[in-house]
Protein backbone atom coordinates (compact mmCIF):
# COMPACT_ATOMS: atom_id res chain seq x y z
CA UNK A 1 0.00 0.00 0.00
CA UNK A 2 2.78 2.44 0.95
CA UNK A 3 4.63 1.91 -2.34
CA UNK A 4 1.41 2.57 -4.25
CA UNK A 5 0.85 5.82 -2.29
CA UNK A 6 4.41 6.90 -3.06
CA UNK A 7 3.95 6.11 -6.76
CA UNK A 8 0.68 8.07 -6.80
CA UNK A 9 2.31 11.00 -5.03
CA UNK A 10 5.14 11.15 -7.55
CA UNK A 11 2.77 10.75 -10.52
CA UNK A 12 0.69 13.69 -9.27
CA UNK A 13 3.66 16.05 -9.15
CA UNK A 14 3.88 18.62 -11.92
CA UNK A 15 6.86 17.67 -14.08
CA UNK A 16 8.42 19.41 -17.07
CA UNK A 17 7.58 18.12 -20.54
CA UNK A 18 11.18 16.92 -20.94
CA UNK A 19 11.06 14.68 -17.85
CA UNK A 20 11.91 11.09 -18.79
CA UNK A 21 9.33 8.35 -18.18
CA UNK A 22 9.47 6.76 -14.72
CA UNK A 23 10.44 3.34 -16.13
CA UNK A 24 13.75 4.76 -17.45
CA UNK A 25 15.19 5.52 -14.01
CA UNK A 26 15.59 1.85 -12.99
CA UNK A 27 17.69 0.75 -15.99
CA UNK A 28 19.81 3.92 -15.95
CA UNK A 29 20.58 3.61 -12.24
CA UNK A 30 21.32 -0.10 -12.60
CA UNK A 31 24.03 0.66 -15.18
CA UNK A 32 25.37 3.55 -13.12
CA UNK A 33 25.49 1.47 -9.93
CA UNK A 34 27.55 -1.17 -11.75
CA UNK A 35 30.04 1.52 -12.84
CA UNK A 36 30.05 3.02 -9.34
CA UNK A 37 30.57 -0.37 -7.68
CA UNK A 38 33.46 -1.24 -9.98
CA UNK A 39 35.24 2.14 -9.81
CA UNK A 40 34.55 3.04 -6.16
CA UNK A 41 35.31 -0.54 -5.11
CA UNK A 42 38.67 -0.36 -6.85
CA UNK A 43 39.56 2.81 -4.97
CA UNK A 44 38.39 1.31 -1.66
CA UNK A 45 40.60 -1.75 -2.23
CA UNK A 46 43.63 0.45 -2.96
CA UNK A 47 42.98 2.35 0.27
CA UNK A 48 42.61 -0.89 2.27
CA UNK A 49 45.92 -2.15 0.80
CA UNK A 50 47.61 1.11 1.81
CA UNK A 51 48.21 2.22 -1.78
CA UNK A 52 46.15 5.37 -1.30
CA UNK A 53 45.70 7.62 1.74
CA UNK A 54 42.60 7.03 3.89
CA UNK A 55 41.51 10.65 3.46
CA UNK A 56 40.77 9.74 -0.16
CA UNK A 57 37.69 7.90 1.15
CA UNK A 58 35.86 11.07 2.20
CA UNK A 59 34.24 12.14 -1.09
CA UNK A 60 33.38 8.53 -1.97
CA UNK A 61 31.66 7.81 1.34
CA UNK A 62 29.80 11.13 1.25
CA UNK A 63 28.68 10.51 -2.32
CA UNK A 64 27.36 7.06 -1.49
CA UNK A 65 25.62 8.41 1.62
CA UNK A 66 23.92 11.28 -0.23
CA UNK A 67 23.00 8.96 -3.10
CA UNK A 68 21.39 6.45 -0.73
CA UNK A 69 19.54 9.20 1.16
CA UNK A 70 17.88 10.64 -1.95
CA UNK A 71 15.17 7.99 -2.28
CA UNK A 72 14.03 8.08 1.38
CA UNK A 73 14.01 11.89 1.28
CA UNK A 74 12.21 12.21 -2.05
CA UNK A 75 9.80 9.29 -1.79
CA UNK A 76 9.67 8.54 1.94
CA UNK A 77 9.50 12.08 3.31
CA UNK A 78 8.05 13.36 0.03
CA UNK A 79 10.17 16.46 0.49
CA UNK A 80 11.24 18.06 -2.77
CA UNK A 81 13.27 20.83 -1.12
CA UNK A 82 15.42 18.42 0.92
CA UNK A 83 15.70 16.14 -2.14
CA UNK A 84 17.00 19.11 -4.14
CA UNK A 85 19.62 19.86 -1.48
CA UNK A 86 20.56 16.19 -1.39
CA UNK A 87 20.97 15.85 -5.18
CA UNK A 88 23.19 18.95 -5.12
CA UNK A 89 25.34 17.19 -2.51
CA UNK A 90 25.52 14.09 -4.72
CA UNK A 91 26.66 16.30 -7.61
CA UNK A 92 29.21 18.23 -5.53
CA UNK A 93 30.77 15.10 -4.05
CA UNK A 94 30.87 13.49 -7.50
CA UNK A 95 32.77 16.46 -8.94
CA UNK A 96 35.11 16.20 -5.93
CA UNK A 97 35.68 12.49 -6.71
CA UNK A 98 36.41 13.24 -10.36
CA UNK A 99 38.88 16.00 -9.48
CA UNK A 100 40.66 13.86 -6.84
CA UNK A 101 40.95 10.77 -9.03
CA UNK A 102 41.96 12.68 -12.15
CA UNK A 103 44.90 14.20 -10.27
CA UNK A 104 46.40 10.73 -9.84
CA UNK A 105 47.52 9.24 -13.14
CA UNK A 106 46.81 5.69 -11.95
CA UNK A 107 43.20 6.66 -11.09
CA UNK A 108 42.29 8.70 -14.16
CA UNK A 109 40.23 5.79 -15.45
CA UNK A 110 38.05 6.17 -12.34
CA UNK A 111 37.46 9.83 -13.22
CA UNK A 112 36.56 8.94 -16.80
CA UNK A 113 34.25 6.16 -15.65
CA UNK A 114 32.27 8.76 -13.67
CA UNK A 115 31.30 10.72 -16.79
CA UNK A 116 27.97 8.87 -17.34
CA UNK A 117 27.21 9.28 -13.62
CA UNK A 118 28.07 12.99 -13.83
CA UNK A 119 25.88 13.50 -16.89
CA UNK A 120 22.91 11.70 -15.31
CA UNK A 121 23.26 13.42 -11.92
CA UNK A 122 23.57 16.82 -13.64
CA UNK A 123 20.37 16.08 -15.57
CA UNK A 124 18.68 14.72 -12.41
CA UNK A 125 19.69 17.85 -10.50
CA UNK A 126 18.12 20.13 -13.11
CA UNK A 127 15.04 17.90 -13.18
CA UNK A 128 14.74 17.93 -9.37
CA UNK A 129 15.14 21.72 -9.23
CA UNK A 130 12.44 22.07 -11.88
CA UNK A 131 10.04 19.68 -10.15
CA UNK A 132 10.62 21.44 -6.84
CA UNK A 133 9.94 24.82 -8.43
CA UNK A 134 6.83 23.64 -10.28
CA UNK A 135 5.35 22.10 -7.15
CA UNK A 136 6.27 24.74 -4.58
Amino acid sequence: MEQNQTYNWYQQLIKPSWAPPSWLFGPVWTILYILILFSFGSVFLKILKGKLPKKMLTPFILNILFNILFTPIQFGLKNNILATIDIFLVLITLVWIILKTYQLKKLRWVAYLQIPYLLWVSFATILQITITYLNY
